[in-house]
């Protein structure tokens, strides 16, 4: 994996954590807006716009670099819909991440079938 792909990548993990975070605190704003007279939806609204657009700039960008499927792309980005589903796309782009750099030390060495 070359620096430009492992960067984007990283840049789509470091935006998956906060994007879920921001669409669990929204529902809950959603939540209390109807039970109570606290109304916070539209600044948690805002803020989790602008991550759910980073998400998806860089879940592009990491697409086009790392060459994946149409089934692993279109997974990330169903995560992103998810409330929960930055959480596992985070783990899933650290073992990518990971195993890319085993590989890569594995070639390196000269290690058969790597």
């Amino acid at each position: 994996m070359d620096l430009k792909t492992a960067t984007a990548i990283r840049r789509l993990r470091l935006v998956s954590a906060p994007e879920a975070i921001s669409f669990l605190l929204l529902l809950v704003c959603s939540v209390l807006k109807r039970t109570t007279d606290f109304n916070a939806v539209p600044v948690m609204g805002m803020v989790h716009g602008v991550l759910f657009v980073l998400y998806v700039i860089f879940w592009a960008d990491a697409w086009n670099r790392a060459k994946w499927s149409l089934k692993t792309a279109a997974l990330y980005f169903v995560l992103s819909v998810l409330p929960a589903g930055g959480f596992f796309a985070e783990r899933m782009l650290r073992r990518e991440a990971e195993d890319a750099v085993i590989a890569s030390r594995a070639r390196k060495e000269g290690v058969v079938g790597a």
